[in-house]
């Protein structure tokens, strides 16, 4: 329990400075990351998610807040996968068991994915768990959102429903 406490103080007091490279990542092209199944079978390249609009989770089982996030993403998911929202949830974890152990107590009906190799991460300079990047349907990051707080989920929902009406 200690080490999950420093490790979320620790990317709390990260976050802190990444506010400079939040700014850097917003409107660019997302990067490409080679992701896989829990199984480690190969899955979605952001790129090949060009034409819609894309919410990348990246998660971890020891976080807090990513067990509050879950219900959030299902609900999105639910609501707006028809209208061309592709929701990811990219598990961070070293070992894959404890990803599988916190999907059997919090499932998530949209696609999970591992950045075993953590490059994607490196890349999209994750800093905290859980952090989200909405990518529109021209593949370019929009909103970054570090944490997770029910009462933002609104204005992130309206963030997404925006989007959803853009057509590149």
């Amino acid at each position: 329990m200690k080490k999950t406490k420093l490790l979320f103080l620790i990317a709390s007091i990260l976050s802190l400075f990444a506010t400079a490279s939040f700014a850097e990542h917003l409107d660019k092209i997302s990067p490409s990351c080679v992701l896989t199944t829990l199984d480690g079978k190969p899955a979605h390249n952001l790129q090949e998610l060009k034409g819609e609009v894309v919410y990348v989770d990246f998660w971890a089982s020891w976080c807090p807040p990513c067990v509050k996030s879950f219900s959030f993403l299902n609900q999105l998911d639910h609501d707006l996968k028809d209208k061309g929202l592709h929701v990811i949830g990219v598990n961070l974890d070293e070992k894959i068991k404890d990803a599988q152990e916190f999907l059997a107590k919090y499932p998530a009906n949209f696609s999970i994915v591992a950045d075993s190799s953590k490059e994607c991460a490196k890349v999209f300079e994750v800093m905290a768990m859980p952090t989200s990047y909405v990518i529109d349907r021209k593949g370019t990051i929009r909103h970054i959102h570090q944490g997770f707080r029910p009462g933002e989920t609104e204005e992130l929902r309206a963030l997404i429903t925006q989007l959803l009406t853009e057509h590149p």
